[in-house]
């Protein structure tokens, strides 16, 4: 039986000694298999252009004489070398930085081959790379891979140690992907793609080598989502919740407010999911403000209705106090009890509220991390609701399910996600999307300023206060920082107390004991401070109608996301609300920010447009929030490819055909690899 790539040594390849092997495994490479998978991530093109047809500040490969003396002038230990050349019928002169032993090479009329970056106005190149056709160069008139080198690993050692992995294993290179896809995308082999990603012959050719492996990466990923979601559907072991329409009327109806027409095709969906047989794994999204928690509520009324118990799990205490302040008041009519479990609920308390779980007295718990620790057990759990859920890793969440048998679960985020990226990281879940925002909600306006505009906001924020309102100022830093130029927390709440001496100003931050946030948010929220200085503590769910401004000092220094998260902290309320940003950013980035946070207050859109600034890496700030890493895949600028490969996934693991033709053996081989079949994907 012959071997396959992935278990063949990476050593196995001529020219890979002990050495080298060992600075390939920094890198991740193992195998054989490793290796030819380890793509470039651009192209140097060293075919040879005409200057007629460059452009200035192109980076352009040249076949030129030379034609003057070289001038070498020396600055301590650096140096610049200049030579006049000649192209075709073009005079220019070329210049090498801290290369003086070319000097003596540069002799009149000798050929050379240039590299480097065309000044139009000067008739100048700057060159990065030359060399003498007449000592043999291989390099130009040919398109070369750049790899992601560093150690003793050089580009010149990958591209020849990559040509050699083709030479000797190329042909045992599988085909995975079935005949009739590859028919109807009109995409290359396997073996060739991965052949021409690595040596093409020109940038095009490159370019169809990764479109098919672009298309292998995210049908495989979609596979396994919709492989593992089809499974799941099959198991009828879930949670069946029995609630009644008349029952869930009778609290939708004794809610303070009517649910949007969002709200109720929501709600539809998620008392659909909990009345069936299989396990619910929903994701509801919505902008900041748009409603969820009353829908989480809906979930966890359902659960209790039905016999079971209810477990919310938020980020952090502020927002697992609140939560629990605002479910009590809501279900208090209806006899059912709401338990807090934070990491401050110690001694007695906490026991009693263990055991009150373990008993089945308490009907609803709400509560941080402390929620998924080894000591807490339910009696008949129902239903998980996770808020915020990209700031818990998978394996958390997965606890905190184990915690029953096959409950529902709901997740929810405030941070709206674009389609694509929603389709990609929870390609197993069912996706809700509330796109509406609750009756009588005021949008907020943003505006953009400058630090030397600071008394008029000063100004601003008197106006307000003095109109019975609240503000929050909000930065970056709790203390002074040597590294960044940055309001911080302390300084700023000594500046507003001398700015507003007959405000009460209040200071919160992440370093204070939970205690102490408490009675600063509870000062807060009963008006008993006007003015909240505060890190972005307060970004999620802290919830004061009476609070109208939001000021956010060094607004730059924030990703758009948590900038929009924060803005949702006004306009709670009956009136009109505002959110100065104040700013000097350096970067196009910066000020690009800034742009999108005055031009819409739509967090779809500004999610959408964080995403293009960023990058999907970034756009959970967390490597547990479950997004993949692709090898060749973005998923920004291939979200077309990435939805048809999911279409093509749901089609293919719903077809008979699909479990039983050979056709599909190694894309069924693939699925067992991944453990799907034993449902470990994810939890």
């Amino acid at each position: 039986m012959s071997l396959s790539l992935e278990q063949i040594s990476v050593r196995q390849v001529r020219g890979v000694s002990a050495l080298k092997e060992g600075e390939l495994h920094a890198f991740g490479i193992f195998t054989v298999k490793d290796l030819l998978e380890y793509y470039p991530f651009r192209y140097e093109d060293y075919r040879l252009r005409s200057l007629q047809d460059v452009k200035d500040g192109d980076k352009i490969t040249i076949q030129a004489k030379v034609m003057g003396v070289p001038v070498l002038q020396r600055y301590g230990r650096k140096s610049r070398l200049s030579c006049k050349m000649m192209a075709e019928e073009w005079m220019f002169t070329a210049i090498w930085f801290n290369r003086h032993f070319l000097k003596d090479q540069l002799t009149s009329g000798r050929e050379i081959v240039l590299v480097g970056k065309w000044d139009q106005r000067r008739m100048q190149l700057t060159v990065s790379e030359s060399e003498f056709p007449d000592q043999g160069a291989w390099r130009s008139g040919t398109v070369q891979p750049v790899y992601s080198v560093g150690g003793k690993i050089t580009q010149t050692w990958m591209r020849k140690t990559m040509t050699q992995a083709l030479e000797q294993y190329g042909e045992m290179i599988p085909e995975i992907l079935p005949e009739e896809l590859l028919r109807r995308y009109h995409l290359m082999p396997r073996k060739k793609a991965i052949a021409t990603i690595h040596q093409p012959q020109d940038t095009g050719e490159g370019q169809q080598g990764r479109e098919r492996m672009v298309y292998e990466e995210l049908f495989l990923f979609q596979l396994k989502m919709q492989a593992f979601r089809a499974l799941n559907r099959e198991r009828m072991d879930g949670v069946v919740h029995t609630v009644d329409n008349k029952t869930m009327r009778e609290f939708v109806r004794s809610l303070p407010f009517e649910l949007t027409d969002a709200q109720k095709k929501v709600e539809l969906e998620i008392l659909q999911d909990m009345r069936s047989p299989h396990c619910m794994n929903r994701l509801l999204q919505g902008d900041v403000g748009s409603g969820k928690t009353v829908l989480a509520a809906i979930a966890l009324y359902a659960s209790v209705r039905s016999g079971y118990q209810g477990a919310l799990m938020v980020p952090t205490e502020i927002l697992a106090e609140q939560h629990t302040r605002s479910l009590q008041k809501l279900f208090e009519p209806f006899g059912i009890t709401v338990g807090l479990l934070t990491g401050s609920v110690t001694g007695r308390k906490r026991k009693d509220l263990l055991a009150s779980l373990q008993m089945g007295l308490t009907d609803i718990v709400v509560g941080t991390h402390a929620l998924i620790q080894e000591d807490v057990f339910f009696r008949k759990l129902g239903v998980v609701v996770t808020d915020e859920q990209h700031r818990f890793g998978v394996n958390q969440r997965g606890i905190l399910r184990r915690k029953g048998y096959n409950p529902d679960v709901l997740t929810m985020t405030a941070t709206p996600i674009p389609r694509t990226l929603a389709i990609t990281a929870f390609g197993d879940m069912d996706v809700s999307t509330l796109s509406e925002r609750p009756k009588g909600r005021i949008p907020i306006t943003t505006y953009w300023v400058k630090h030397n505009m600071l008394d008029r906001v000063l100004g601003f924020i008197a106006r307000e206060v003095d109109q019975g309102r609240q503000a929050y100022l909000i930065c970056p830093l709790i203390e002074e920082s040597d590294k960044l130029d940055v309001q911080n927390a302390i300084d700023l709440h000594v500046q507003m107390q001398q700015a507003f001496p007959s405000y009460k100003v209040g200071l919160l931050h992440g370093r204070m004991t939970p205690a102490e946030k408490e009675e600063v948010m509870r000062a807060f929220y009963e008006n008993e401070v006007q003015l909240l200085v505060s890190t972005t503590v307060v970004e999620v769910g802290v919830d004061v109608p009476n609070a109208t401004l939001m000021v956010i000092m060094d607004a730059d220094r924030f990703g758009l996301s948590q900038l929009h998260q924060l803005r949702g902290r006004v306009g709670r309320g009956e009136h009109a609300s505002y959110c100065v940003l104040i700013a000097d950013p350096k970067s196009e980035v910066g000020q690009e920010r800034m742009n999108v946070m005055t031009e819409t207050d739509d967090g779809f859109e500004v999610s959408r447009r964080d995403l293009d600034l960023r990058g999907p890496g970034d756009f959970f700030g967390t490597k547990q929030s479950g997004l993949p890493e692709f090898r060749l895949a973005d998923m920004v600028s291939d979200f077309a490819v990435l939805e048809q490969a999911r279409d093509d996934a749901a089609r293919l693991v719903v077809d008979p055909a699909f479990w039983t033709s050979p056709a599909y053996g190694p894309l069924r081989d693939y699925l067992q690899q991944e453990q799907i079949f034993q449902g470990d994907l994810v939890d």
